[in-house]
């Protein structure tokens, strides 16, 4: 699934944008699969400028884990209920698979004496306690702190580590809350402005902090959350 849409990124950017994209499958949460995704960038291009760690699932619960599935058991994903191996699963991913593609992706730029920048993706939830996603909101507050530590340990090298905490967003992971009407009205609820955010508003905010003009930033959470959070 994830391999073949992929392949469909890669057909769109070449086609539309003349880009040259190299797509290579990887399991975020083993090693092994991110060092062979450094070498065959390192192999293609010599170097990394920039990363956006950017993986990451919503529940551990459903097969892909890639959606917000509306629940009619409030219970059902508190913690006291949760099982283990959906708890690991989200921890896996959302956390130990941005760790390891900092960690990969800064020893390659170390290595190759560029001065590059890392971006990661938590969550507004990293800072407000959703009920039922204990999991979910600790990887992502995990995620930050984890930005926090690796932005001071890298900056003797001239590597920026900063993170982007987005709100309720209109991708695939919101499909199922954005079509069930109570669960439509608990993210409005939640958020002042009244509104989902754009995929392109995220990608503007990981654009600003990959580049100079946010030259100044470092192990920072910035919020496009539609004033779900205000600091």
């Amino acid at each position: 699934l994830f391999a073949d849409k992929g392949a469909e990124a890669v057909a769109k950017l070449e086609a539309e944008y003349g880009a040259d994209v190299l797509f290579v499958p990887t399991d975020v949460t083993l090693e092994a699969d991110m060092q062979a995704l450094g070498e065959a960038i390192r192999n293609t291009y010599g170097r990394v400028d920039a990363v956006i760690a950017a993986a990451g699932i919503a529940s551990g619960n459903n097969p892909a884990g890639t959606t917000v599935e509306p629940n009619p058991d409030p219970e059902a994903n508190m913690v006291i209920n949760k099982p283990l191996a959906s708890w690991q699963k989200v921890l896996d991913v959302n956390l130990t698979g941005v760790m390891l593609t900092n960690k990969v992706m800064a020893r390659l730029m170390i290595d190759t004496g560029v001065q590059g920048t890392i971006v990661n993706i938590a969550s507004v939830a990293a800072r407000r306690p959703l009920p039922g996603a204990a999991d979910y909101c600790v990887s992502k507050a995990g995620v930050e702190m984890l930005t926090k530590v690796l932005s001071v340990e890298l900056m003797p090298y001239g590597i920026r580590v900063n993170a982007i905490g987005p709100g309720f967003i209109e991708t695939p992971m919101t499909a199922n809350l954005r079509s069930d009407n109570e669960g439509n009205m608990m993210v409005m609820a939640m958020t002042p402005m009244a509104r989902y955010g754009r995929a392109e508003e995220i990608a503007s905010t990981a654009l600003f902090l990959s580049t100079a003009e946010s030259s100044y930033f470092g192990g920072q959470i910035l919020f496009p959350a539609g004033g779900m959070f205000t600091g």
